[in-house]
């Protein structure tokens, strides 16, 4: 990757965050098969089946990433966007010569693929940015995978405003804009993310910066439900449409306002430590790591400043600042917070824990969308892009608040963020029996409920993986983690609620089903596997708890090793030694066993396995 290195603490990676609000919305296109769904099934004469099918290829392409995951390392985030650019004109394309008919004949294996093709863009959107922020802002994960995954589970209620207030709910101008739109404003975004120089320290001003983000994505949400129940209650004229969703536009390049701002007043240069490296060397050569890859910040040397030792053998000193400097090289595998590889995080429990809890969870999630439809026409709704709304509004709820409250209890209270993820799977346990057995008039609160807890799945997932796993092959492990959610949605949906749906239409003599029980069966055996996946999640909080006490008490993970105070007093009895070589933080010694210095002792002796 191209080594771009900026300024500390400068505009650039907020113009980058920026800029990634739009592709995110350009990723968020997955969340239109609902949209078009009904017109593959009529123009084409498919059964639902055959579209439950087509739902499962939409969700195989939206998360099967482990390519860009790997290209991650390998490539800037422009060339995943314009592999992205690339299988959205492509995979789009094919779908509006079906739908507008301008092929016929077009054989079903073939719309398949092209929905695979074509969703599988918001992998390559979605990694490049996600990835690209979470190392440039690395001290703040939790809030940046909320508001990043937020504007994600949001995009569904912006395309929904354009498909009825500008498309007038045709589905083939839809598709134009999926084929012609996105790829043209990835396109105007693609200079602007890039990865930049992630701050050494607490910025006073980062803090207000994100309540401005998270302040205007809620302000976009609020705005897309009410504009949207408007529209379903009053007709609008094409004026009043368009003004509409001008404004909405308008919200949406709100978080330019940072760096405009950044750059009109810039804030008092401040002076620090010495400057890290651009946020490419996160990605280094094995062997390699860095302070932001253990999510650390130094320990403070104000609290520890007593005295120093300076009446020992100096070349005692020198041999272990060689050992810190890597003359000995200490072979040892990773621990949960270091930087792993692919392999090495395969062969963990905790992995595995995550990726069903996850595989769980998401795919009963990715199953209600899918049907979101059928499930709105069989409870006796006509028209259900309300529903898709609400369940847009709610997912994006779940995502930036279990962001931002997992962030803050992570830091405050050291809780594992899989706490608030077992919180959404017994929810969601809860919400299926009530979809199974309670009346119709339900619908309108179980599918906001849904919409939080499978969003709150979603955000979880992106710090956590990085706080076990690292940052290093980050993408390539989170994509490996997506995979619960085609897995989920062909078991579940495709094999399970479609089935189901067929049969009782059949018995009803028609080929739309209407009732209850149209997904009666489905709704219960969703209730049971979110309960398992409950069990599961409070098993691997319990394993994880004491992990995060040692990631987030102010010293770094896997520095715990004991060292003898006469090795304490040796590394300061040379007035050449007074930074830390890996942390940069002032060298000192305490009289307490167990004070700070002791961990910037043991950094320089296990600098080289990092």
């Amino acid at each position: 990757m191209a080594n771009i290195v900026l300024k500390e603490g400068s505009r650039p990676p907020w113009v980058g965050l920026a800029a990634a609000v739009w592709v995110l919305i350009a990723a968020g296109n997955a969340y239109n098969f609902p949209l078009y769904s009904a017109s593959l099934k009529s123009v084409l004469g498919f059964s639902q089946q055959q579209i439950t099918i087509l739902g499962v290829a939409n969700d195989i392409g939206e998360s099967v990433g482990l390519l860009p995951g790997i290209a991650c390392n390998k490539f800037p985030p422009w060339a995943l966007l314009s592999v992205g650019v690339v299988f959205c004109f492509l995979g789009y394309g094919v779908l509006w010569l079906a739908i507008a008919q301008a092929v016929a004949g077009l054989p079903y294996w073939l719309i398949w693929v092209a929905l695979v093709v074509a969703t599988n863009s918001t992998t390559w959107f979605g990694t490049a940015v996600l990835v690209t922020n979470m190392r440039n802002f690395p001290f703040s994960r939790g809030t940046v995978s909320g508001i990043l995954k937020g504007y994600g589970g949001i995009a569904a209620a912006v395309y929904t405003v354009i498909y009825k207030l500008v498309l007038k709910d045709s589905d083939s101008k839809l598709l134009i804009l999926l084929t012609l739109g996105i790829p043209i404003l990835c396109l105007a975004m693609m200079y602007f993310i890039r990865p930049c120089t992630p701050a050494s320290g607490e910025d006073s001003s980062e803090h207000v910066h994100f309540v401005f983000s998270q302040v205007a994505s809620v302000l976009l949400a609020l705005y897309l439900l009410v504009i949207t129940i408007i529209s379903d209650v009053v007709s609008l004229s094409d004026t009043v449409a368009y003004i509409l969703v001008s404004i909405m536009i308008i919200i949406l390049m709100s978080p330019l306002a940072i760096p405009v701002k950044m750059t009109l007043f810039p804030a008092k240069p401040r002076r620090r430590g010495p400057p890290t490296d651009s946020s490419d060397h996160l990605v280094q050569k094995e062997g390699e790591s860095t302070l932001t890859d253990s999510l650390l910040t130094p320990s403070s040397s104000a609290n520890y400043l007593d005295s120093f030792y300076e009446n020992e053998d100096a070349l005692d000193a020198d041999i272990l600042l060689a050992v810190g400097e890597g003359a000995v090289k200490k072979k040892r595998r990773p621990r949960r917070g270091d930087d792993f590889k692919f392999r090495e995080a395969l062969i963990k429990a905790d992995f595995w824990l995550l990726w069903v809890v996850n595989f769980l969870g998401v795919g009963a999630g990715i199953t209600v969308l899918n049907n979101l439809a059928q499930i709105g026409s069989a409870f006796g709704l006509e028209d259900t892009t309300l529903l898709l709304t609400l369940f847009s509004f709610c997912n994006f709820l779940g995502r930036l608040g279990s962001g931002t409250i997992s962030e803050h209890f992570v830091r405050s209270k050291m809780i594992p963020r899989t706490l608030w993820m077992t919180f959404a799977l017994m929810v969601m346990l809860i919400t299926f029996i009530l979809f199974a057995w309670v009346p119709i008039g339900i619908l309108y609160a179980a599918i906001p409920l849904l919409g939080i807890c499978y969003g709150i799945l979603y955000a979880i997932m992106v710090p956590t993986v990085s706080e076990l796993f690292g940052l290093k092959h980050f993408g390539l492990i989170y994509s490996f983690m997506g995979l619960g959610n085609p897995i989920g949605a062909l078991l579940f949906s495709g094999m399970l609620a479609g089935y189901e749906y067929d049969e009782e239409a059949a018995k009803q003599g028609s080929s739309t089903c209407v009732g209850l029980n149209c997904f009666k069966v489905t709704f219960l055996f969703l209730a049971g596997i979110c309960g398992l996946g409950s069990i599961l999640s409070i098993i691997l909080t319990v394993r994880l708890r004491p992990v995060y006490q040692l990631l987030y008490s102010g010293v770094l993970f896997g520095c715990l090793k004991p060292l003898a105070i006469d090795q304490w007093r040796l590394l300061v009895s040379s007035n050449k030694v007074k930074t830390c070589l890996f942390c940069r933080g002032m060298l000192h010694y305490s009289s307490t066993p167990d004070s700070g210095f002791r961990y910037h002792a043991y950094i320089l002796l296990d600098a080289a396995n990092y």
